[in-house]
């Protein structure tokens, strides 16, 4: 008897099954194509961009050999390109190249372009220090104290990830000046920063000897 019972459970769960499945065959179906055309189309996406970024790294390449070929014009031109269709990564290494390349001859342009680069709020901001130590870099022989200390200070607070070399330019733009307190100041900065490079908390020891003989005069 129990087995009769079993099998007209059973009879009763394959016919629930059966119009389960003609009711909703078709959601299945459409659900099953759509997972299948989204993993297409993710893989698609995937290697198009691959190929967009090796692409990208080969015209990056080319415009660096037309650098150190001594080609200005045509690698400004290279450059400029990769910036304007290159994946976003390779374009700002463009931007960054350009303006170095660029330093060589025209330092003003230059300094336009790192400053842009500090201004863009779309790149990441390690890289916007970058620029804007650059920028700074180029300004060091011309520009005033106001001016260095403006472009400086920000990036030569404590926790700042270029704050060291930041300090050493301040320093040297207040030996500019005479200005051998601030000086010295920035130098102990570096002095006592344990995370300073080896090599530039020797200048700064060397360059406190230089602080301390200029007040003693």
């Amino acid at each position: 008897m129990s087995d009769i019972f079993r099998e007209v459970d059973e009879e009763v769960r394959r016919d629930k099954a059966l119009q389960f499945w003609s009711k909703y065959q078709n959601l299945f179906i459409a659900l099953a194509l759509a997972i299948v055309a989204a993993s297409a189309g993710w893989r698609f996406y995937k290697d198009s961009e691959r190929a967009k970024a090796e692409a990208a790294g080969a015209s990056f390449e080319a415009a660096l050999q037309l650098s150190r070929e001594n080609k200005p014009a045509e690698a400004d031109a290279a450059f400029q390109d990769l910036i304007k269709q290159g994946t976003p990564g390779y374009a700002l290494l463009a931007r960054f190249r350009g303006a170095a390349d660029v330093a060589a001859s025209d330092p003003a342009k230059a300094v336009q372009i790192y400053d842009a680069l500090a201004a863009d709020a779309k790149i990441p901001s390690l890289m916007q220090d970058v620029a804007r130590l650059r920028a700074a870099m180029l300004r060091l022989d011309q520009a005033d104290a106001a001016e260095l200390k403006r472009r400086l200070e920000p990036l030569a607070q404590t926790g700042a990830p270029f704050r060291n070399s930041a300090r050493e330019m301040l320093a040297y733009a207040a030996f500019k000046t005479d200005d051998f307190e601030a000086a010295g100041r920035w130098l102990d900065q570096i002095v006592v920063d344990l995370q300073a490079p080896a090599g530039l908390r020797q200048r700064a020891e060397t360059l406190l000897g230089l602080v301390a003989a200029s007040k003693a005069r």
